[in-house]
């Protein structure tokens, strides 16, 4: 099927004059048409067109046993009659908008149906032509699906009068246009939006594709299952699934994940195909304890074995010729000699005998200890080292946070984390406090009381002394111990609030830099850093430079000092976590620019409140301390030839285009990989990629991590959209777009995001669907709810840019995001919803979640809903007062307190399920979520609502249903 006439659309990943050095996409449309994720200009490559399966089911998502049923089934009769073909792919087909619909504007300006319309208008049943509709009455007033036009679907239809309700406003993606929209900014609604004219009738949400069905489905096909890595190109279960990873040649889908795991074989279909093709590498990711670790090799001397030509490692991907005297390279088919000690000789299929024997002839991941030539001026590195921070200011000292620190570090340190066959943690300590001048402290375990020395001097800081500075925490418990219960009362009457920030960072650096050694700094702060220094930041929380040009520089660094900062550390081979306490704007986007770097992590506590908070802060801080991590890293991906890796999004830093720098790696960091083609690829060998990190233990050898995986290859579209992964997909999208309004406006990042959504369907539609009518949305098996995920992508507080919505809280949550792994991103743009009160407290099972949308709630349940940062649980007013009893030890609804930020321990099958789930989700995320009662009806509602993604947001968004209207309208456009 030819595909001239595609419709040209803003390019994604061609760098563009002023993009900035961005190359995965958001730049403005250029005069030559281009097109999709690769910017071709010819699309005129052919694809087969192979049968599909048929159904009759829209989107194959059965609705919920008790769901009122759909009173019409307009579909195309022939998919009820055409039986399987050849392809196992499911085809869901949804009877859509017709082109009698409202002309689409140009995909730069996409524009929404109005799914609520008041009286003075047209039916939303009348507007969408033989779209399935429910013929059943809108629910009660407050429910979001039955609300007014939201804040950020401009454009409603033509000649449509003003509904009532809210004043027009900006919207999302667009300039101010007449209609019922929710009003911005002149404060939020009192509660949710309200129903606009009488009852109309509405698409019923079962009919469309449910994320939980998605995951649903995938637990009882893959639940429990062991995954064996022995196919190449095998699609792994999702990341919401519980799986045993047997590996047999390829990388664990805990270690790397793609987006699609069959490539297009040429740069021709990936232009026509549009998926983003990229891996999301955790190198350091955690293992179930049923998990074989992985292997150390040590050749001694005599190091890794290599390929000459492209350097590559020794892998299962290499091929034993001439007896096993030769090696043929399986990334650049360079024939390379074996070396003599590592000859094996091959058996009657040509493996070599030893192939089991030797983890990187058998194994996808394993490890390498390296020589010397590995290491820094060629020399064994010292065992890293951590430091610890602690802003001494007057409101820490007053708020008792000093004094909460102190307290935690004298029992955390006894956790330092430490290799397997160690008994102790040779991971050294050591102590600074500061306000306007820096504290340094001498712990040396001969002591009978800690020293201080004060460096006053922050523009040029330096270390006072290096002997007793970092030392042993074991041998000097008692020294520490004794500081850590001095530094409260030392500074009890302290009356400096202005505090100095970078020369904290480069005085840390510096002590590890002295020592010779990688490490770590633990720095708690708690303001904007106002007092005379390099790094001193002024407010510039500007609420009006959101929605124009400028809003990108409140993503930005205020001064360059930070990214110089930040460079130096990752040279030095020092990471920062960063532990902000503020209670007003401190500068994030500044502030946090070092962590993000140098391969951090970034935590937040607005309003800190010991009584409250310390739970959460704690929590935190144990987990950031007991982390098993790599320090001193460079991450260099290969790939086979016909395909390269072009872009890194993550907690990274890159002096060169290959390599990726880390000052330390965790299990938690995920780097996202992006690939372009540079030639055909051989749909026999397939396409290869080789992870690489050399890194700094925790007991200070130096290694070499690789990870390997194989993906196929395939001339049939078809087979590509079949091996992609949604999740994977949202990771890619999020970080590029987080990345991208640094240098481009927000509304053409947002536009970009829904142009992008309609060109890869659109695309299937085009090359691998059966004919079908016009009216018909049809998505691919694998991908049916990325809709879902790219409209809560599009709502997120980043990329909502509304002036309600904090600009510290903006920053934070970027930053969050870059270093993300595919399960955060996936919980984070789909929160999990559990109906609490229906849970079986005799069972160890949990109950299934339900839709993110405030029609799965009911006026007596419970409801717990998590997204890896924030953790509701949500009373309905009607909730079972034994129920209500038997997890808060009140008697009823009215007797539940908001304030607590813990469930009680109470003594009874309801409270111990509930807090077993809750231990569950917190153990599966790297952030501790502290715990808000929300009570129906009642303000803090609002946060809560945000959440239900499937809903319209008060902040601007569509809900689920229009933003599938949208995307339909997009398709058409484009295959028009």
């Amino acid at each position: 099927m030819n595909q001239q006439g595609y419709v040209a659309t803003p390019p994604y990943s061609q760098p563009q004059p002023g993009l900035g050095g961005f190359s995965t996409g958001f730049g403005q449309p250029t005069s030559s048409p281009l097109f999709g994720h690769y910017g071709n200009t010819n699309p005129s490559s052919s694809a087969p067109q192979p049968a599909l399966l048929k159904t009759n089911v829209p989107f194959g998502s059965p609705a919920p046993v008790g769901s009122p049923p759909p009173s019409t089934h307009q579909f195309n009769q022939t998919s009820f009659q055409n039986g399987p073909s050849s392809t196992a792919q499911q085809l869901h087909r949804f009877p859509a908008p017709p082109s009698s619909c409202p002309p689409y504007s140009h995909p730069s300006q996409p524009s929404y149906p109005n799914s609520s319309l008041s009286s003075s208008t047209a039916p939303l049943a009348n507007q969408l032509g033989n779209m399935q509709i429910n013929n059943y009455a809108a629910r009660q007033e407050g429910i979001p699906g039955s609300s007014p036009l939201n804040a950020n679907l401009p454009q409603q239809f033509p000649s449509q009068p003003s509904g009532p309700g809210f004043p027009p406003q900006y919207g999302n993606y667009g300039p101010p246009i007449g209609g019922a929209q929710l009003s911005y900014p002149g404060g939020l609604p009192s509660g949710p939006a309200q129903l606009a004219g009488p009852q109309q009738k509405k698409l019923h949400p079962d009919s469309i594709p449910s994320p939980i069905q998605v995951i649903e489905n995938d637990k009882t096909s893959r639940d429990g299952q062991v995954f064996v890595t022995n196919i190449r190109g095998q699609v792994p279960p999702l990341v919401t699934t519980d799986y045993v990873v047997q590996d047999q040649g390829n990388a664990s889908p805990r270690y790397i994940r793609c987006t699609a795991y069959c490539f297009p074989s040429s740069s021709d279909m990936a232009k026509q195909a549009q998926i983003p093709l990229a891996a999301v590498i955790k190198p350091f990711a955690n293992i179930l304890p049923n998990e074989t670790p992985l292997y150390v090799v040590n050749h001694g001397e005599a190091g890794p074995i290599r390929c000459n030509r492209c350097k590559a490692y020794m892998c299962p991907f290499m091929q034993f010729i001439e007896g096993g005297r030769r090696y043929q390279c399986g990334f650049c088919s360079c024939v390379n000699d074996v070396p003599p000690f590592f000859f094996q000789h091959l058996d009657h299929i040509g493996r070599r005998i030893d192939h089991y024997e030797r983890p990187e002839l058998s194994l996808g991941s394993y490890e390498y200890v390296a020589t010397l030539d590995y290491c820094r001026n060629n020399k064994q590195p010292q065992p890293p080292a951590y430091i610890f921070m602690i802003d001494v200011s007057y409101n820490n000292i007053k708020s008792g946070l000093v004094k909460l620190i102190c307290e935690e570090l004298k029992t955390v340190l006894d956790r330092l984390p430490r290799e397997e066959q160690e008994e102790v943690s040779t991971i050294r300590v050591g102590f600074v406090t500061y306000n306007k001048v820096l504290h340094f402290f001498n712990v040396k375990s001969n002591l009978a009381q800690p020293q201080m020395m004060v460096v006053t001097d922050v523009s040029e800081v330096f270390v006072p002394l290096l002997d007793g500075f970092l030392v042993n925490f074991q041998e000097s418990r008692l020294v520490i111990n004794n500081l850590l219960d001095q530094i409260p009362e030392m500074f009890a009457d302290t009356n400096e609030s202005e505090t100095v920030f970078a020369p904290v960072i480069q005085a840390g650096m510096e002590a590890l830099k002295a020592a010779e050694c990688a490490g770590k700094l633990f720095i708690f702060h708690s303001s904007l850093p106002t007092a005379e220094a390099p790094g001193k930041l002024k407010s510039r929380d500007d609420r009006k430079l959101v929605n124009t040009e400028k809003e990108k520089t409140l993503f930005q660094p205020q001064t360059n000092i930070y990214e110089t900062l930040a460079r130096d550390c990752v040279a030095n081979g020092c990471c920062v976590d960063l532990f902000l306490f503020p209670n007003q704007y401190v500068d994030v986007a500044s502030m946090g620019l070092v962590t993000l770097h140098t391969g951090g992590t970034l935590y937040k506590y607005n309003n800190f409140q010991v009584h409250s908070d310390s739970h959460q802060f704690l929590n935190d801080l144990r987990k950031d301390i007991e982390k098993k991590m790599g320090f001193d890293a460079i991450m260099r991906v290969r790939t086979s030839t016909g395909f390269r890796a072009t872009d890194f999004l993550g907690g990274i830093y890159m002096n060169n285009t290959t390599d990726v720098e880390m000052a330390a790696v965790d299990c938690d960091n995920a780097v996202t990989v992006e690939f372009k083609h540079d030639d055909k690829l051989n749909e026999d060998s397939g396409a290869l990629i080789q992870c690489a990190v050399l890194y700094t233990s925790m007991s200070g050898q130096r290694r070499l991590r690789i990870h390997n995986i194989g993906l196929n290859c395939s001339s049939q579209l078809a087979d590509v959209y079949k091996s992609s992964e949604t999740d994977a997909l949202i990771n890619f999208f999020v970080k590029s777009a987080y990345k991208a309004i640094l240098t481009q406006p927000l509304k053409t990042v947002r536009e970009i995001l829904v142009n992008q959504t309609a060109r890869m369907l659109a695309c299937y539609r085009k090359n691998c669907a059966s004919p079908s009518a016009v009216s018909q949305l049809i998505l691919p098996d694998a991908m049916k709810v990325l809709p879902v995920y790219m409209n809560s992508l599009l709502k997120s507080c980043v990329l909502a840019g509304k002036p309600e919505i904090s600009t510290d809280e903006r920053a934070f949550h970027r930053q969050l995001v870059m270093s993300m792994d595919v399960a955060a991103t996936q919980l984070l743009f789909y929160p999990q919803l559990l109906p609490i009160h229906s849970m079986d407290v005799n069972s160890e099972v949990f109950p299934t979640a339900v839709r993110c949308s405030e029609e799965r709630l009911s006026e007596g349940g419970l409801f717990l809903l998590a997204n890896g940062l924030h953790l509701f649980l949500w009373l309905g007013v009607s909730a079972a007062p034994e129920l209500i009893q038997g997890i808060f030890n009140v008697p009823s609804f009215a007797h539940v307190s908001t304030d607590v930020t813990r469930l009680p321990e109470v003594k009874n099958p309801y409270s111990t399920k509930l807090r077993s789930i809750i231990n569950h989700l917190q153990s599966k995320t790297p952030y501790s979520m502290k715990i808000l009662i929300v009570k129906q009806r009642e303000q803090a509602e609002m946060a809560f609502r945000q959440l239900l993604v499937e809903d319209k947001s008060v902040y601007g968004g569509a809900s689920y249903v229009d933003f599938l209207c949208c995307v339909h309208k997009e398709i058409c456009q484009l295959l028009n």
